[in-house]
């Protein structure tokens, strides 16, 4: 996540030194842990938390736990990841749900935080789970406050009850009770109250918070906080548990470019989990927050369950396994291809999706000079395609490569890079279904058959000693052949024969898959 790209960087090179060291000293642990600190305090960290995470680091790093290990180095990353799950929040906290419905939902936070547009996320989100959500307009002070939440609401298909026009008219505790009383008239079996918000934090806002909680009796007061608040999200979150007393937090506008010091101080300093994280302007930009998960993003150990999360919601099995079919039966066709693209974009953006993978934050120059619209330009030179050329690309000529090209704004060279990229990932693609070795363009076979060599392989092979005498040729070539001889692997068994086809048909055979 971007709030948090300056501190991944200074973490991941802190330890990245580290783990050039075979043994770790008090003084690598000392200079490791003060790098720590000043990565902490630079993105904004509460000083006391910064304290206790560097302490408890220090005297886990310094422990029998990391020398006893056969990396200490590696140890001590996994201590470092521990403990940011641990002032993140530990474990994932869920929404409670009342056990008589309707489940009251709560949004207190200062004004520009984002609860009105999350509001609309979280009623989007529960409306996938099967949940019929019910906005109620609570911040009558704000101008056209209530407005908003109308176009928010209607954005994300959910219901809302705004009986009051807002600015500044109408009571905003009497809406919220008669809010919770509709929803239950209606059948609603949750209420997402959206209260109002302040420049800063001042009694009177406490007080009509601490009103309508009082008369509703919610399941949940979610306190949204922006992500990009700084230091003083420490003073903003004590003064709304102190008033309001809330129950989670939500994570908003983590997708600025802010040092994002806040998400690693409220859990810790108010005791109450982080139970979303709002990543983006679009009402699909919310997620749930995962202690552990963001703890890796942190460190550049990637985030691949919820690029699988992402995965699963996008793609239909149905339509992945008749994907899979065509691939074995050399039926994949453009269109399928079109297809797959289609759903990809419903993942969202590929810069994101592209930065879970572990060890993204090396190239994050490449990431940046990722054009989103490639997808865009892609999908236009199929559409400008016929029915009858998607499914059979060999029919291509120069003239239909040419009206393709016009037709979608694009030259014949990108129409060609396309259908050669195509008939590469399908030639690989169906390798892989059928079981076998994919050989990806510039590198070969990935991992090829026992005994199978490349053609450079095969030239040097050929070249040998050019001598006229028969006996100094031979004496040449044995030592050509000695010195090419395979001395090591990765598992230490150089010089030994590699294992021939009978010997794979017979381990085939006693694992029970021949």
């Amino acid at each position: 996540m971007a709030t948090f790209g300056t501190l991944s960087d200074r973490l991941t090179e802190t330890l990245r030194n580290l783990r050039k060291k075979g043994q770790l000293t008090a003084a690598d642990v000392d200079g490791t842990v003060r790098e720590i600190r000043r990565a902490l305090l630079d993105a904004d960290v509460a000083l006391p938390v910064v304290k206790e995470f560097t302490a408890a680091v220090r005297e886990r790093a310094l422990g029998d736990e990391a020398n006893r290990a056969l990396n200490p180095a590696q140890q001590v990353v996994q201590i470092v990841n521990d403990e940011l799950i641990g002032i993140l929040g530990g474990q994932q906290r869920r929404l409670q749900f009342a056990k008589n419905p309707p489940t009251v939902i709560m949004l207190a936070g200062l004004q520009g935080s984002g609860k009105t547009t999350f509001a609309g996320k979280l009623a989007k989100m529960l409306e996938k789970d099967g949940h019929t959500p019910l906005l109620v307009a609570c911040d009558l002070q704000r101008p056209n406050a209530v407005n908003q939440l109308q176009v928010v609401a209607e954005r994300a298909g959910a219901a809302i009850y705004a009986p009051e026009p807002g600015n500044g008219v109408g009571d905003p505790v009497k809406v919220a009770r008669d809010g919770v009383a509709h929803a239950t008239r209606q059948q609603h079996d949750i209420v997402i109250i959206d209260t109002a918000g302040r420049l800063g934090v001042d009694a009177e806002l406490m007080k009509q918070a601490a009103d309508i909680r009082k008369a509703t009796q919610p399941d949940e007061v979610l306190f949204v906080i922006d992500a990009m608040i700084g230091q003083d999200a420490v003073n903003t979150a004590k003064a709304f548990q102190d008033g309001v007393d809330f129950t989670g937090v939500v994570l908003s506008k983590l997708d600025g470019d802010a040092r994002g010091g806040a998400a690693l101080s409220v859990a810790s300093v108010t005791g109450r989990p982080i139970i979303f994280a709002s990543t983006g302007e679009g009402l699909d930009d919310v997620e749930p927050f995962h202690p552990d998960r963001m703890a890796s993003r942190i460190l550049d150990l990637g985030d691949i369950l919820t690029l699988i999360e992402q995965a699963q919601n996008a793609f239909d099995e149905a339509e992945a396994m008749k994907v899979a079919e065509k691939l074995a039966t050399e039926t994949f066709t453009l269109e399928d291809f079109l297809e797959q693209m289609q759903q990809m974009k419903k993942m969202g953006s590929m810069k994101k999706m592209l930065g879970m993978l572990p060890g993204m934050g090396n190239m994050k120059q490449q990431l940046e000079d990722f054009d989103e619209r490639e997808i865009d330009r892609t999908e236009a030179i199929i559409r400008s395609m016929t029915l009858a050329e998607r499914r059979n690309p060999k029919i291509l000529n120069g003239s239909r490569r040419l009206r393709i090209a016009r037709g979608s704004g694009m030259t014949v060279t990108d129409v060609n890079q396309l259908v050669q990229r195509f008939e590469q990932a399908a030639k690989m693609m169906k390798t892989v279904a059928r079981g076998g070795v994919p050989n990806i363009p510039g590198m070969g076979p990935v991992g090829g058959k026992p005994g199978a060599s490349s053609k450079r392989g095969k030239q040097q092979k050929a070249k040998g000693s050019r001598s006229g005498n028969p006996a100094k040729r031979a004496a040449e070539n044995a030592g050509i052949a000695a010195s090419s001889a395979p001395t090591g692997s990765g598992f230490g068994l150089g010089g030994q024969k590699m294992p021939s086809e009978a010997d794979l048909a017979e381990l085939q055979k006693m694992l029970g898959r021949g």
